[in-house]
C-alpha cells in the first residue's frame, strides 16, 4: 500500500475513534447528570454533536447546560477534524492515483519494438502470462475499467480505453511497437481494431483472434499477418490426442514455462556469423557445440522446411529452429550472445 495512503487511513481511524469517545461521553453526560433515559441522552448527543437546531427532551438545569456547552464546543472541533481528514483522505488518493497513471505511462512511453494486447480476457490474459515468462515487453488495452484492479494486481501495464479510438493505439506506442495482438471476443471489433493499427503502422506484425471462420479472410485482408480461430486449434488439438496422443503430449511439454525452461528456439542466422559468404548448417556444426539439434529453417521469404539437410546454405535474413534440452538451449543462447 502507498504510505500515504496508509498515513491518511491511520488518521481516519483517529478520527473515527475520537468521535465515537464524545459520543459516548455525551450519552453517559446527559444520563448521569440531566438524569435521560439511554435513548434520551443518545437522542440529546446526536442533535448536540450535529448542531441540526432541535430542542431538549426536558428542559435542562444549570449543570447540563454546562455540560452541553463543552460537548458543542467538543463536538465542532472533533467533526470538523473528522471532515477534514476524510476530505484530505478521498483528495490525495485522487491524486495518487493519477500519479500512479503518470508513472505507468512513463513506463509505455519508454517502450519500443515491444507488444500490444488489445483486450485482457481469457486469451488475452494467457498471451500476457506467456510474454511475462519470457521477459518480453508488453501493454495491455482494456475497455473495461472494472478490469483495473486485476490488471494491477497482475502487475501488468495498461491503458484503459476503447481500441477503436486512435488516440488509445497511439497511447499504448503501437506506432513504435512491433507487434499487435487483437484477443477481443467479437470478431467485428478485432476487425476494425486491425484496420487502425494497420494504418498506424504499416510494419507491425499483426495477429488476430477470430470466432467464426468466415472472419479469417476478412481479418487477413484488413491488414492480420495471422488469424487464430481458438475454437478450431482447441478441437484440431483434442482430436490430435486421440490419434497420436504420445506426440501431442511431447509437442505440449516443448517450451511451456519461460525462459530458464525452454526446450525450443529461434535464431535469426545473424546471430551465428557475420561473413557475406553463405554458411551451412554442417559449418555451424550446433550439435558439438551446444547439444542442440536443427529442427527448421525459415527462408527469407518466410518459407518454412523440415529438417533440412546438412549443407543446406543458411541465407541472410533467414532464421533456423533449434531443438535441446534446458541447459543446451541457455548454452546457445550463452554462446551466441542470443538475448
Amino acid at each position: 500500500m502507498n504510505p500515504l495512503i496508509k498515513f491518511f487511513r491511520t488518521k481516519i481511524y483517529t478520527a473515527v475513534l475520537m468521535l465515537i469517545i464524545i459520543l459516548m461521553v455525551g450519552v453517559f453526560g446527559y444520563v448521569m447528570i440531566s438524569g435521560y433515559s439511554w435513548i434520551d441522552a443518545l437522542y440529546m448527543t446526536v442533535i448536540t454533536m450535529t448542531t441540526v437546531g432541535f430542542g431538549e427532551v426536558v428542559p435542562l438545569d444549570d449543570e447540563s447546560k454546562i455540560f452541553t456547552i463543552f460537548l458543542i464546543l467538543a463536538s465542532i472541533v472533533i467533526v470538523g477534524y473528522a471532515l477534514s481528514i476524510i476530505t484530505e483522505y478521498i483528495l490525495s488518493k485522487n491524486d495518487v492515483e493519477e500519479l500512479k497513471h503518470k508513472k505507468m505511462q512513463k513506463k509505455i512511453d519508454s517502450f519500443k519494438n515491444h507488444i500490444v494486447i488489445c483486450g485482457y480476457g481469457r486469451n488475452g490474459k494467457q498471451a500476457a502470462r506467456k510474454l511475462a515468462a519470457y521477459k518480453k515487453q508488453f501493454v495491455v488495452i482494456e475497455k473495461d475499467k472494472e478490469m483495473e484492479e486485476r490488471l494491477q494486481l497482475d502487475e501488468v501495464p495498461y491503458v484503459i480505453g476503447n481500441a477503436n479510438e486512435d488516440e488509445v493505439l497511439v497511447t499504448a506506442g503501437v506506432d513504435r511497437a512491433a507487434c499487435f495482438i487483437s484477443a477481443l471476443p467479437n470478431d467485428a471489433d478485432n476487425l476494425f481494431v486491425v484496420l487502425s493499427t494497420r494504418q498506424l503502422n504499416s510494419k507491425i506484425t499483426i495477429i488476430s483472434r477470430a470466432s467464426n471462420e468466415s472472419s479469417y479472410n476478412k481479418l487477413k485482408f484488413a491488414g492480420a499477418d495471422n488469424v487464430i480461430l481458438p475454437d478450431k486449434i482447441g478441437g484440431d488439438h483434442m482430436a490430435s490426442l486421440v490419434v497420436v496422443p504420445g506426440l501431442m503430449e511431447f509437442i505440449d511439454n516443448l517450451s511451456i514455462v519461460g525462459k530458464s525452461d525452454i526446450n525450443i528456439e529461434e535464431v535469426a542466422v545473424e546471430k551465428f556469423y557475420d561473413s557475406k559468404k553463405p554458411k551451412t548448417i554442417k559449418d555451424l556444426d550446433l550439435r558439438k557445440k551446444t547439444g542442440c539439434t536443427v529442427i527448421g529453417y525459415k527462408d527469407e521469404n518466410g518459407e518454412y522446411t523440415v529438417n533440412p539437410g546438412a549443407e543446406m546454405k543458411l541465407a541472410r535474413r533467414s532464421k533456423i529452429i533449434v531443438l535441446g534440452r534446458p541447459e543446451q538451449i541457455e548454452a546457445l543462447n550463452s554462446e551466441y550472445d542470443i538475448n
